[in-house]
């Protein structure tokens, strides 16, 4: 049963008593009561008693009913005020209503009255305490799931297991809003001797001794951070970020704040720790991103090291539409065939507007493009390469002479890139049905199993099940059955052969 704390403040004794005696025979134990006689002692009383129901008389001695209320709600904003008052005041019902107040009754106080309100206050305050109560199972349900997203979409960034929808699902769930950030490769062992540590495989078994204190302290070090789940004795960690490039000022800060952590964490754990940090990228290169902050540890002997520091990958003359190339091969990787052609054709208009005194260059840029969009479909599409397929590519793209055919060329070889890699795995299934079903029709006279046939085509029993009936509308045992019937019917028509 709830217990409530109630404050009578009235300057009037038999008020006071009147009230009392109200509340005790009306909701005996689930109460108590104190009271003050003045506006100042019923601040103070407040502060110490800290009620969740104020029965407040407007008009008290010295600080008023009102500017008495003001100063409790301050201090305590689950309060619930009762406004008693010899006056029926309009003012002093409006400014109290702006207060929060849930009932305004005039003396004198009818009883019926007075506990009509308190059980209105009563059933107020448990309707808050049950939220409070939810809010809190709910925050503890949350702290409890929540390093499992974040591992979740540190984990499919990368390692790219995941659809656009899915990362997608996730940010909205971290209530993470940035498209940029920089990784954090957190490397733990015993000592550190040149660029790598110790004992890695002993670290990372300490390491799950102090996982809540690596934690902790990443949380409040990077503000945002989403941290992935150790790996041997490497925790990857990505931090949102608004902008494209670190300032040198913000990166010295955070190299600096970053070798104090790895100090602090060496005195709470007894393990030594080096921290990689990438430069800031599109979530989606979260994966390159992680793999810069890893050879920026490798590339040096320091405790911490950022990539910006170092010459890691590829720089580019500013004049280059780097964020065009790296869109375009996303969204060719993806099989968008769509969108990647529309990219292709953004791009070339760019490089030719800015190197088209370059034909040559522009050339070699579109062939070097199109066979590693090409390297892509082949190796995610299940289609075969034959070495001399491309012979023609290298002469084709020398003998046009006018960008608008180079142009051409490029978007068409780049948009038959993507359509192969969405639709190669689905011929290959196709291809294997078709195998299938001849197979079948050189063989129904005799006993064949589906486990035959599916080693006939090269393809597990389990899936070619599936496939099968995805392609043809029936399972393999109807479809036997169906043509052994057509061919009974054949026969029986066409020969001389008896029924039996």
């Amino acid at each position: 049963m709830s217990h409530y704390k109630i404050m009578l403040a009235d300057d009037e004794g038999i008020v006071i008593d009147s009230l009392k005696f109200i509340i005790e025979k009306e909701f005996g134990d689930s109460c108590t009561v104190e009271f003050a006689k003045t506006g100042r002692s019923v601040i103070e009383l407040a502060e110490s008693y800290r009620p969740d129901i104020a029965v407040m008389d407007i008009q008290m001695p010295g600080i008023n009913g009102i500017e008495a209320m003001r100063e409790i709600r301050a201090g305590n904003r689950n309060v619930v005020f009762i406004v008693m008052s010899a006056y029926d005041k309009f003012d002093y019902a409006k400014e109290a209503i702006t207060l929060g107040v849930l009932e305004y009754i005039t003396k004198p106080m009818e009883k019926t009255r007075i506990v009509a309100a308190l059980k209105k206050a009563m059933e107020q305050i448990d309707k808050e305490r049950d939220k409070r109560s939810n809010d809190l199972l709910i925050r503890e349900k949350l702290e409890m799931v929540m390093p499992i997203i974040e591992s979740g979409l540190v984990y499919n960034l990368l390692f790219q297991e995941h659809f656009t929808e899915d990362i997608e699902n996730y940010k909205q769930l971290l209530n993470l809003t940035a498209d940029h950030a920089y990784m954090l490769a957190v490397v733990c062992g015993e000592t550190q001797e040149g660029n790598h540590m110790t004992d890695a495989v002993g670290s990372s078994v300490k390491l799950q001794e102090h996982d809540h204190v690596l934690r902790e302290a990443l949380k409040e070090a990077y503000p945002g951070v989403v941290l992935g789940m150790s790996m041997s004795n490497k925790l990857p960690a990505l931090v949102p970020c608004k902008e494209k490039q670190m300032s040198y000022g913000d990166r010295i800060a955070l190299i600096e704040k970053s070798r104090e952590l790895v100090r602090e964490l060496r005195k709470k754990t007894q393990i030594s720790f080096r921290i990689g940090i990438s430069a800031a990228a599109p979530l989606a290169e979260a994966r390159d991103a992680y793999k810069e902050a890893v050879n920026a540890l490798i590339m040096t002997t320091g405790s911490v090291a950022h990539a910006d520091d170092l010459p890691i990958g590829c720089a580019h003359e500013e004049t280059y539409p780097l964020d065009l190339e790296k869109k375009l091969f996303t969204e060719v990787k993806n099989g968008d065939a769509v969108h990647a052609v529309a990219t292709a054709e953004t791009y070339f208009d760019v490089i030719e507007e800015r190197y088209g005194d370059l034909l040559m260059n522009i050339r070699l840029k579109v062939l070097e493009f199109v066979l590693y969009a090409e390297y892509f479909a082949y190796n995610s599409g299940g289609m075969t390469y034959a070495f001399r397929d491309r012979a023609d590519y290298l002469p084709t793209v020398m003998e046009m002479k006018e960008p608008s055919s180079l142009r051409k060329w490029f978007a068409d070889r780049i948009g038959e890139a993507c359509r192969n890699i969405g639709t190669k795995a689905a011929e290959k299934s196709q291809g294997a049905v078709e195998a299938a079903k001849a197979y079948i029709r050189n063989h129904y006279s005799r006993d064949i199993s589906l486990d035959e046939v599916s080693q006939a085509v090269n393809i597990s029993p389990y899936y070619f099940s599936k496939v099968f009936k995805e392609e043809v509308g029936e399972g393999f045992v109807e479809y036997l059955t169906g043509l052994r019937m057509e061919k009974a019917k054949e026969l029986l028509t066409t020969t001389e052969y008896s029924m039996k």
